[in-house]
């Protein structure tokens, strides 16, 4: 068992890692934050190394689902903030908590290796160093995954991580390739800004508005009735279907799944460009042709840049690849928090969800605070989880999702709860609220 002296490592000061630190504070454990940029923030400032942040980028929840427990998002901002306004309130959080005293900056994790009981680090310094445990918050949207397509490409391709600025599109014929949220706001920016623009789309997906009744979508469902999900399902389908129409009448194919059985699409303005002709649907890829694309259905279109919104890989470079179980690209975790294998490895931010993230981030860094603890003052309490955490519990609430890397650790954000709060009582360990974190 490792001894108190020792610190634990979390990696990364972006949003996961500052809500690890500022629960890691109040459980009074050592720890250190190693981050490889000058500041935190994580992909929220542009400046970070790998941020695939663009300068149209807004947050795809709203601010009174999305902020941090008892550290609400300030009420001047819009429903939905600027990328700008996110940095700035992550900011705010850390000094108001004093994490970035426990934040070693420009300090990069070149590797992990268990070590024991314990771990082994070496930064990119050159400096070694023990650490009692390892929580992994390097983040999930920067390791670029980019897929092949037959035939030769004489334009520009590049990978939406690399994408900043809509002038990038000026005087161009752009062609953007997926249809997540982030390639549906690129598409917004090329169909402004490009001489002419298109989107790429392999399936159909289902279009939420982003106010419903006007009220955040996301509020209107939290507040409403809580249903099961099959009749959610078959309420809101048809209900969806009133408010946005016939999609295909814009070139969109007919969705191949129900609603919420991938991650839903929160996007207004793509519908609006595609009905006012400023952008153009078209079918996934088949083929590069020299300066043409090719299409499914057999059309092309002479294409200058392509912008590859294809998503990412879930990467953990300093870790040891057989460290973790894998499914595709997404590693297999306990509740996505806790490995199965060494009690002393353990990360957050690896999962994707239909909710807000950063008061789901505070419940998940307390669990991870509560075992931490529990291996420096509670052995047999530690030992508890370690059987726990074998099981496999359904965290779906009842959505076939797509089978696709993406929706490898997907979780419906209920259910996820629901278990997360369940393992807080086997536990026996203490309940998190707005009071207890505010102060």
């Amino acid at each position: 068992m490792s001894t108190p002296e020792l610190p634990y490592a979390i990696v990364g000061a972006g949003p996961a890692g500052m809500s690890l630190a500022r629960a890691f504070r109040r459980h009074q454990l050592p720890f250190i934050v190693f981050e490889r940029h000058s500041d935190v923030g994580g992909i929220w400032d542009a400046r970070n190394p790998g941020s695939p942040m663009y300068r149209s980028a807004h947050f795809i929840s709203s601010k009174t689902q999305s902020g941090y427990l008892g550290f609400p998002m300030p009420q001047d901002y819009p429903d939905y903030p600027r990328g700008e306004q996110i940095l700035a309130y992550h900011r705010a959080f850390a000094d108001r908590y004093g994490l970035r005293q426990h934040v070693r900056f420009n300090c990069g994790v070149k590797s992990a290796e268990p070590d024991g009981a314990q771990w082994r680090l070496q930064l990119e310094s050159g400096e070694t160093l023990q650490a009692a445990g390892l929580v992994c918050a390097n983040g999930s949207n920067w390791d670029p995954n980019i897929p092949e397509f037959p035939g030769q490409f004489d334009g520009e391709i590049r990978h939406a991580v690399d994408y900043h600025d809509p002038a990038d599109f000026i005087g161009k014929r752009v062609l953007v390739v997926g249809a997540g949220n982030s390639g549906c706001d690129i598409a917004c920016d090329a169909a402004q800004t490009a001489d002419a623009a298109f989107i790429s789309l392999r399936r159909g997906y289902h279009f939420v508005p982003k106010h419903i009744f006007g009220m955040p979508a996301d509020v209107f469902a939290e507040n409403g009735p809580q249903l099961p999900m099959w009749l959610t399902q078959r309420i809101f389908g048809p209900l969806l279907r009133l408010m946005v129409g016939d999609l295909r009448r814009l070139g969109l194919p007919k969705p191949d799944h129900r609603i919420f059985e991938s991650h839903p699409i929160l996007n207004d303005q793509l519908l609006h460009h595609l009905r006012h002709g400023d952008i153009a649907a078209r079918a996934g890829i088949r083929q590069f042709a020299g300066q043409e694309v090719e299409f499914n259905d057999g059309r092309r279109e002479r294409i200058d840049l392509v912008i590859l919104a294809t998503g990412y890989k879930q990467s953990i470079p300093y870790l040891p690849q057989d460290a973790l179980d894998w499914k595709g690209s997404r590693p297999q975790l306990y509740l996505n928090l806790f490995s199965r294998r060494n009690p002393s490895l353990m990360a957050m931010g690896f999962m994707e969800t239909d909710g807000g993230a950063y008061k789901m981030f505070d419940l998940m860094a307390n669990a991870i605070a509560q075992h931490a603890a529990d291996r420096l003052r509670d052995p047999q309490r530690a030992a508890r989880l370690d059987a726990i955490k074998q099981q496999w519990p359904d965290l779906s609430g009842g959505v076939r999702y797509i089978d696709s890397d993406r929706h490898g650790n997907y979780v419906q954000h209920h259910a996820y709860l629901k278990a997360l709060e369940k393992l807080r009582r086997q536990m026996a360990w203490a309940s998190v609220n707005d009071e207890l974190l505010a102060g």
